[in-house]
């Protein structure tokens, strides 16, 4: 063997080593949200941050320094994912070095602590109980930018955490066109005077029917249970532990047939991401998503591009009929399907429709720019939120739960997170107009349920490349072409012009 299969060798121990504490940080924090006893919470938020902390201090380490050292001095006998290898290893311990791990301990334990002060405020649709952890949360993101500097923005440095390179400057413009883009075809729709019955969405629909026909759908996805489960909490997200072991939450509610099954779907589509990616990587630090809004591409592609085509609707429909027999009784196909496609301006995020959904995030990152550059406080963001929905969306919430509870993503920190599903949207629409391109008949395939040729493509054109390559040349590399709103906009123009008949 030779001194760069030794070094190698003893990398991917180390790696394995930080697995296993982010491991078993991940279960614990799996365990919390799915049925940790209440009185165990702060116990439980010290050791997630204990965990944390000692990543942290693994990440950072002497160790990883002379890795680092070693391997550049070796680039030479190295292939393509091994100087990917270098270079992403480094510019991790780069970033991470910058923060002490007195912060990351703080940090960690202010988020656990935040998680559970957001569920108990939601429940009780009380800001106020959230106010001060979310404060806390504030001040040391704030705290973090310092650390890690900005050149023009300081919510720059948040995004590149989410999204290498992207900037105010750059997502301005891109959200300035896809803003434009959807008011125009809204304003279209309105003209129209249309409208369509959704009310038959809102009859009973027992929560372990709702259960059983999700974990069809993930099934037919392609989903391995054997390497994956899915169980209930307040927020549905996607946690994995390795791609053997890839864990989906939903929530439920009785009065909303399409609330858990779209939460399944759209979580199902970021589980297949980590379970396809190849078992080579491991021992690299490779093995992960290329970015977070590549991430949200993957579940925004099947919960819409996919999961509400006219093809996979009338699938659907099929298999309702068979499950819900009752409460779809006189609804047609065509009826069906226009109402999975409705297009009302709502209140909540995870339940908006495909055209509108991006003035949510629009909304979102209009907020958090101003709270991170100290325009406003946190005691003003349930009167900023509301004023936004009023402005963008024309609705109010009447609530602090319908309002500015609805999301999880703060209380934990992820600020410049929500940009990432509005690029996701943009990500999927020009993968799907390469997939058309190389698939012609992958619709007529999923109007029959069949969605191995959908999972195929995006196994061997996204989830195998991992973080083998930046987002924005993985896209190029997928497509040929930078990445683009006009295919989003196409896209969705085309879709309601169909259905809206303007």
């Amino acid at each position: 063997m030779s001194e760069v299969e030794k070094k190698l060798k003893e990398f991917a121990e180390y790696l394995k080593k930080i697995n296993h504490y982010t491991t078993a940080g991940n279960l614990m924090y799996w365990d919390m949200t799915t049925g940790m006893p209440e009185a165990m919470a702060e116990s439980r938020a010290e050791t997630l941050s204990f965990f944390q902390t000692e990543v942290h201090s693994l990440n950072v380490s002497p160790k990883i320094a002379e890795f680092i050292e070693f391997f550049e001095s070796h680039m030479g006998e190295f292939d393509y994912i091994h100087k990917r290898m270098t270079e992403q290893l480094k510019k991790k311990y780069e970033n991470q070095k910058r923060y002490p791990e007195e912060f990351i301990k703080e940090f960690s334990l202010a988020a656990s602590r935040g998680e559970v002060a957001w569920e108990k405020a939601k429940n009780a649709s009380d800001f106020d109980v959230f106010k001060p952890a979310l404060e806390k949360i504030v001040d040391l993101t704030k705290k973090s930018i310092e650390y890690k500097g900005y050149e023009d923005n300081k919510y720059d440095a948040l995004l590149d955490d989410y999204e290498a390179g992207l900037t105010v400057n750059k997502l301005d413009k891109v959200f300035g066109e896809l803003r434009d883009g959807i008011v125009e075809i809204l304003n279209k729709i309105k003209v129209t005077g249309k409208t369509i019955d959704d009310s038959f969405f809102h009859n009973h629909f027992p929560k372990s029917e709702q259960e059983s026909l999700s974990l069809k759908i993930l099934d037919l996805m392609g989903f391995d249970f054997k390497r994956g489960r899915m169980d209930e909490t307040e927020h549905p997200y996607t946690l994995d532990m390795t791609n053997k072991d890839v864990r989906i939450t939903n929530h439920y509610y009785e009065n909303d047939f399409t609330s858990a099954l779209f939460s399944a779907i759209h979580e199902g589509g970021h589980a297949l991401y980590e379970q396809d990616i190849p078992d080579l990587l491991e021992g690299t630090g490779l093995n992960v998503a290329s970015s977070m809004a590549v991430h949200e591409s993957q579940s925004r592609f099947y919960e819409n591009i996919i999961g509400k085509s006219r093809e996979f609707s009338n699938y659907l429909y099929k298999e309702a009929i068979k499950q819900f027999n009752e409460q779809f009784d006189g609804v047609s196909e065509e009826e069906f399907y226009k109402a999975l496609n409705k297009v009302t301006p709502s209140l909540i995020r995870t339940e908006a429709d495909e055209l509108t959904y991006s003035l949510h995030i629009i909304i979102r990152y209009e907020i958090e720019k101003l709270l991170i550059n100290d325009i406003i406080e946190v005691k003003d963001l349930p009167k900023v939120w509301n004023e936004k929905y009023k402005e963008y969306l024309g609705v109010e919430p009447t609530s602090d739960k319908e309002g500015v509870l609805q999301d999880v993503h703060w209380s934990d920190g992820s600020f410049g997170y929500f940009p990432s599903y509005a690029l996701g949207n943009l990500y999927g629409a020009q993968m799907l107009n390469k997939m058309i391109k190389d698939i012609p008949e992958v619709y007529q395939e999923v109007s029959k349920g069949n969605l191995k040729p959908v999972h195929k493509w995006l196994k061997e054109n996204v989830h195998e490349a991992a973080n083998l390559y930046d987002p924005g040349d993985l896209i190029k590399k997928i497509t040929g072409e930078d990445l683009q709103a006009k295919y989003f906009l196409e896209y969705l123009d085309n879709k309601y012009k169909e259905i809206y008949n303007y």
